[in-house]
């Protein structure tokens, strides 16, 4: 008989991705992901999925890249119904930490073997909620965590237009069970393109020591306005967040660094061979994250003050009478990075029994910040 061209006889690749989430980042990995595979956005938030469908009607999503490339692509579905997880090979989680549970719940049902969860960003003991919602069926999948998201992006219109304004050089994930990164990185890496180039991190709980937002986003708000620094009346100004940094917030910071720090010694003491070198200090996640941007990274303080990406990056304020403001201490600076971040933190060291006074001290106050 006579042979087939290749284009018949190769098989073809079925690939499902679904992208969670309605944000900024949801869309942009939606929009990215859909140019190439059968993509569905899933958003379990309100009633986000069926204004979204609303707002992109029969028109296809348009996504300018950083390089000025302006892509088109539109998901095969945008929907609330957990029961397409079923179908999906692939399931990428963009939306914030505190609902990741919600969503491993929804769709620990449908889920079939094999198939891959990547968390974009997965923040502390992402690998453990996993586990813990999945239950007899985690074993059979692969959860991947990304220490941050690989873009920074906004929407240029709400459901519909997305822009990418910069794309990291590189990002770290570290996969369970660490036997299928192999196989992890090379799906992600192929959805993602040539950047940012995927770095294996040893273990989940180095992601987890790593995650920034745990330390100096509580850290940050307590050094402006705890008791001590603040008398409760209304500012003139927003005052600057990273820029803003002095030497009582950085003391702050610098203490709960040194207790994390105190954690990961703790545990490598205690477990041979076990490799938590991606759980370092802030000054080094700076270091690591931002260089060549900084004018000044002598110190903690100066890589915040001098890192152009923050420059006019404000407190999270609201408004007061006469023009001035109060700060906003529900913010998810606080409601976010404190439960699902700084929390663990402290559990480890609780567990370990490793001293956390600074750490204590921030808790307690955004305790009473957030009810």
């Amino acid at each position: 008989p006579e042979k087939k061209p290749p284009a018949e006889s190769e098989e073809k690749n079925p690939y499902l991705v679904l992208v969670c989430g309605g944000g900024n980042a949801a869309q942009v990995a939606t929009a990215m992901f859909a140019l190439r595979y059968p993509t569905i956005a899933v958003s379990l938030y309100a009633d986000e999925a069926a204004k979204w469908k609303e707002a992109l009607g029969d028109d296809d999503y348009e996504l300018t890249l950083d390089t000025g490339k302006v892509v088109k692509s539109k998901p095969d579905d945008i929907t609330n119904d957990p029961s397409v997880a079923a179908k999906a090979d692939a399931i990428v989680l963009a939306v914030p930490s505190f609902a990741h549970g919600e969503y491993f719940e929804a769709f620990a049902p449908y889920m079939k073997p094999g198939t891959l969860v990547a968390c974009m960003p997965a923040r502390s003991g992402g690998d453990i909620l996993f586990a813990a919602k999945l239950g007899a069926k985690a074993k059979d999948m692969i959860f991947m965590g990304f220490e941050t998201l690989p873009w920074a992006c906004r929407f240029t219109e709400w459901g519909r237009k997305a822009t990418i304004l910069g794309t990291k050089g590189s990002i770290l994930a570290a996969v369970t069970p660490p036997s299928k990164f192999p196989h992890a990185f090379a799906l992600m890496q192929g959805m993602l393109g040539v950047f940012p180039a995927v770095t294996e991190s040893p273990n989940n709980l180095g992601i987890s020591l790593r995650n920034p937002g745990a330390q100096i986003h509580p850290g940050v708000m307590y050094g402006r306005w705890c008791p001590e620094k603040w008398d409760g009346n209304p500012v003139d100004e927003k005052p600057l967040f990273y820029q803003g940094v002095e030497e009582f917030s950085e003391s702050v910071l610098m203490g709960l660094t040194n207790e994390v720090q105190a954690i990961r010694k703790k545990m490598e003491e205690m477990v041979p061979g076990l490799d938590l070198r991606d759980g370092c200090t802030l000054h080094q996640w700076y270091l690591d994250s931002y260089a060549g941007q900084m004018t000044d990274d002598s110190s903690l303080r100066m890589c915040m003050n001098t890192n152009p990406g923050y420059r006019g990056l404000t407190h999270p304020c609201k408004d007061a009478e006469d023009g001035k403001f109060m700060p906003d201490l529900r913010y998810r600076y606080l409601t976010e990075d404190v439960p699902t971040g700084m929390c663990f933190n402290k559990g480890l060291g609780e567990i370990l029994g490793v001293p956390m006074p600074t750490t204590d001290k921030v808790l307690a106050w955004a305790q009473e910040c957030i009810g």
